[in-house]
């Protein structure tokens, strides 16, 4: 039996929900019409036709991706924040987010994080091209670990493998490092480690305490 009431957001997350588990080819109306346990007249009642409804959820995706906000003490601490925050929601929502690319709104969707780093490079005391190059670099470096994540996700197995490249016994020169190597990687202890490093070395180093002793 078909349902007498549904929303337009009810639509949308459900929409929503379908791409991001099998992505946007598994989007039909006939597949949203049986997940909502409705009629396709009513889905296209609330949303359109089927490119109205992906212009929809592109639009509630960029949305999304703007409700970042920093947290922390520090400029250097809420850059970090943002990042972080930017990769979890990237990573929550890669269909999706390959949609916004697809239809030409990467940057207008990245541009409330920009504006976050701007006011934290600003707070931070860099201004001009400095603080530009802060910017971009902190974004690139999210993009750029993201993409590598992703593709060692997808990788097939590999062999030999790291474990039996870096035996200790075939690294006799540094065996606590071999022994690291041939652990696995552990992507968040990464990221943040990548992302502390580039941003104390891209911030005026008395920057993050003067404003902390500020805010006080």
């Amino acid at each position: 039996m078909a349902r007498s009431t549904l929303t337009r957001t009810e639509v949308l997350d459900a929409a929503a929900s379908l791409v991001r588990q099998h992505g946007p080819a598994a989007l039909t109306m006939r597949k949203l019409a049986a997940e909502l346990g409705t009629a396709v007249t009513s889905i296209y009642w609330h949303v359109g036709n089927r490119e109205s409804l992906l212009d929809a959820l592109v639009e509630r995706t960029v949305e999304e991706m703007g409700a970042i906000r920093p947290a922390g003490r520090t400029p250097a601490e809420r850059i970090l924040s943002v990042a972080r925050v930017l990769r979890r929601e990237l990573r929550a929502r890669p269909h999706l987010i390959a949609m916004v690319h697809e239809r030409g709104l990467t940057e207008r969707m990245f541009l409330p994080a920009q504006q976050a780093l701007v006011h934290e490079v600003h707070a931070a005391g860099l201004r001009g091209a400095r603080a530009a190059d802060a910017v971009r670099a902190v974004q690139f470096q999210v993009i750029g670990f993201l993409l590598v994540e992703r593709n060692r996700e997808r990788s097939p197995a590999q062999s030999p493998a790291e474990s039996e490249l870096w035996d200790p016994a075939e690294a006799p020169h540094d065996p606590p490092l071999a022994r690291a190597l041939a652990r696995p990687a552990d992507p968040e202890r990464l990221f943040l480690l990548s992302v502390r490093a580039l941003v104390h070395s891209l911030l005026p180093p008395a920057a993050p305490a003067a404003t902390a002793a500020r805010t006080r």
